[in-house]
């Protein structure tokens, strides 16, 4: 539904509007410079790399000549002697009762994959027609900049102080599953405590169309290995008579789903919820499914990506084609990823998951489990006055009506910081759209999204900074 004057509209949101455009050519200058880091998280790849990143954010977030402090911290990985990979916190205290803003992003970025098939160099942003080209340029690189350049908008479009309580955290290993989120929050809990948080790592409904997100799956993920043989033997001397692993382990994996590719494992289940209007040919413009394969699932297609289970197997340890020999394969490696459906814990679906390949080992397979990743799903609570200030807002930038939507993806930190702080208000936002290819080679960013998203981020900041804490107006 198309919207030009809410009926809410933001104070001083044509001066906003003025801010943001004329500040909008420096945002863009600072993000082709933050994603020219290949700040990748993962171990094996250059920590320097992400120790850049972070200085580059702390020194933007400086600029902004709002904070009244700004550093650079890691925290202890949980059950290690390491260290996580480093996050920048900034604080700026409330006045007069106004309340406090967390924002959040994170300035790591997915490993680039195959550079070959790239249509230009990962770490060099290239702007083709609306889309600028780079890894992290959408996920979460432009949700920095989205945070800081309203922020500049902010203060610029306004001649009074501004005295709402702003806290930037900008997490520096989102990407590599945020081993030490949990003791940073700990380490940290008083700085970052606030009334409103803002999460800017997910998308919109389309390039036209903003969103909120309100679902996202949990997560189990593992390494499994399937082990038949002491030592590989001659496959055509034995086979026929003796199962090598990759038999056993295509047995086993294939219990995990029905004949319609629905998740078979019992004891993960999904939930009912209703879900927009969303058809086949969306799906298949959206994920490039090829036109002689079907979907999968059952039920309306979003229900089967926000409300229900899926389980992926997302990597293979087995000898290459170019290395096989007629030989039976002792054991094989599989990567497992489950996604959990809201309303079920991390730790039943992984409980349900191991019960059901155990009791499903093909041919009395050995099953060897590696560590157990798992990450909780989580709802929003719609009914708070910050919800309906960022729907609000975001249809006054956009000019649509926002969707409140689900994501099929996990985003498992956000748990915790539901659990450090269950009286904030969690609104989940971003700049990413259906064609952004996040974590995928040739990702990207819709120019004129980041702007709307920079507006409606600082109409929601002007406001907050006219609520007290008790959200009255």
């Amino acid at each position: 539904m198309a919207s030009d004057s809410p009926a809410h509209a933001s104070p001083h949101a044509d001066a906003l509007r003025e801010a943001v455009d004329a500040g909008f050519p420096r945002a863009i200058a600072e993000l082709t410079d933050l994603v020219r880091i290949p700040s990748v998280s993962w171990d094996g790849f250059d920590f320097e790399h992400v120790r850049r990143s972070a200085e580059r954010v702390a020194e933007l977030a400086r600029e902004t000549g709002v904070f009244d402090a700004v550093d650079i911290f890691d925290a202890p990985i949980p059950g290690t002697d390491r260290r996580g990979k480093p996050a920048v916190l900034a604080t700026r205290a409330a006045r007069n009762g106004r309340p406090t803003v967390l924002l959040y992003a994170h300035h790591d970025v997915q490993p680039e994959g195959d550079p070959e098939v790239w249509d230009s160099a990962p770490f060099e942003p290239t702007l083709r027609g609306d889309r600028l080209y780079a890894r992290g340029a959408a996920d979460d690189k432009a949700g920095v900049l989205s945070h800081l350049a309203a922020i500049r908008a902010l203060t610029a479009s306004s001649a009074a102080d501004l005295d709402l309580g702003l806290v930037l955290f900008v997490e520096g290993e989102e990407e590599f599953g945020s081993p030490s989120f949990s003791s940073f929050l700990a380490e940290h809990r008083e700085a970052l405590s606030a009334d409103v948080i803002v999460v800017a790592d997910s998308g919109n409904w389309d390039l036209d169309t903003p969103a909120l997100t309100v679902g996202l799956r949990g997560a189990v993920a593992f390494n499994l290995t399937a082990t038949t043989l002491d030592h590989a033997s001659h496959s055509g001397m034995f086979g026929g008579a003796v199962p090598d692993a990759m038999l056993a382990a295509i047995r086993t994996l294939d219990s995990l789903w029905d004949e319609n590719g629905s998740v078979a494992v019992p004891g993960l289940r999904g939930r009912e919820s209703a879900t927009p209007d969303y058809d086949e040919a969306r799906l298949r413009a959206e994920t490039g499914l090829l036109e002689s394969v079907q979907p999968v699932g059952t039920g309306t297609i979003l229900s089967r990506i926000w409300d229900q289970p899926s389980i992926t197997v997302t990597g293979i340890d087995a000898p290459t084609v170019r290395n096989a020999s007629n030989t039976l394969v002792p054991s094989v490696r599989v990567r497992v990823s489950a996604r959990v459906a809201p309303g079920q814990s991390a730790g039943e679906a992984r409980e349900a998951l191991i019960a059901h390949l155990q009791a499903n080992a093909a041919f009395g397979a050995k099953l060897e489990f590696g560590e157990i990743e798992t990450g909780e799903a989580f709802l929003v609570d719609t009914r708070g006055w910050a919800v309906a200030d960022a729907l609000e807002t975001m249809e006054e930038a956009y000019g649509a009506e926002p969707v409140q939507m689900g994501v099929g993806g996990s985003i498992p930190f956000i748990a915790e910081l539901v659990e450090m702080f269950p009286d904030a208000q969690i609104l989940v936002t971003g700049v990413e759209d259906p064609d952004s290819r996040a974590h995928s080679p040739n990702e990207s960013l819709h120019v004129p999204t980041f702007r709307r998203a920079i507006l409606a981020e600082a109409l929601l900041l002007s406001r907050l900074d006219q609520r007290s804490t008790s959200g009255a107006a």
